[in-house]
């Protein structure tokens, strides 16, 4: 594998999509070597096939705002590698979702869920839909309008999303709820993320920030140094931030 020559073809085919580009050059970089050591890899074109998402999904999300306007946005799903299983990846919700911007995150999700030697494949989603200050019963009709158009293409042996950006315990909730009334069937195991009342994990909340926390305690422990007299930066304060933030507190308090 030449990484310039794969990534000449990718640039020509895809010049608007910096973030996945991106992603990919920066992975084939960190592989190169060892990828090079296996010519059946060269071959069978690993890299060529890697690349390229199975399929991706657009569609229109047509919902009613409180003022009874119609509003429209799009909606998309990444199906990015199921070698090792289902795809598996969160939904976001942000005004700069892009069909780029998937590519790059259910690109890198693909290996991050074949890291954890679980049989899940990669994929991403989401809409430039922006939840923020948008009412509780307009996130609510967007979930169900977002959730009509993708329910025939997920379930718990093909694709199973979760929450990311802008989609919590609430988004997913109305998000299961619909699969729910579409799918005729009542299956905790379609989206994940979800509440405690209904089917969710123990401990899904602070699990992203805790996982982040417990591998920079390992990668310094590792190094011979203890987290402990380590000042830590956030960036912003979500879900994992949060997360990594009561991890931390709870170790310097002991």
């Amino acid at each position: 594998m030449q990484v310039s020559q794969v990534m000449s073809t990718l640039e020509r085919k895809y010049p608007y999509e910096p973030e996945y580009l991106q992603a990919v050059r920066e992975v084939l970089e960190s592989v190169e070597e060892v990828y090079n050591e296996h010519p059946e890899f060269e071959k069978n074109k690993i890299v060529e096939r890697m690349v390229e998402p199975d399929r991706i999904l657009s569609f229109r999300v047509t919902w009613v705002d409180d003022q009874g306007q119609i509003q429209t946005n799009s909606g998309f799903r990444v199906q990015f590698n199921s070698a090792l299983g289902p795809y598996k990846g969160g939904l976001r919700f942000h005004r700069a979702v892009t069909p780029g911007m998937l590519k790059f995150l259910g690109f890198e999700q693909t290996f991050k869920n074949a890291l954890t030697t679980l049989p899940m494949g990669g994929g991403k989603g989401g809409s430039d839909f922006d939840p923020k200050g948008k009412s509780d019963a307009e996130i609510m009709r967007f979930c169900q309008a977002f959730m009509l158009e993708l329910w025939k293409v997920i379930g718990p042996d093909t694709d199973v999303p979760a929450g990311d950006v802008g989609v919590g315990a609430r988004e997913i909730g109305y998000l299961t709820g619909m699969y729910k009334k579409l799918a005729h069937e009542y299956n905790t195991g379609v989206l994940t993320g979800k509440g405690l009342t209904w089917g969710g994990s123990i401990l899904r909340p602070e699990a992203t920030g805790f996982g982040a926390l417990y591998f920079t305690k390992q990668v310094l422990a590792t190094a011979g140094r203890d987290i402990k007299g380590h000042t830590i930066a956030l960036s912003g304060f979500g879900n994992v931030a949060w997360g990594a933030a009561t991890r931390r507190l709870r170790w310097v308090q002991k």
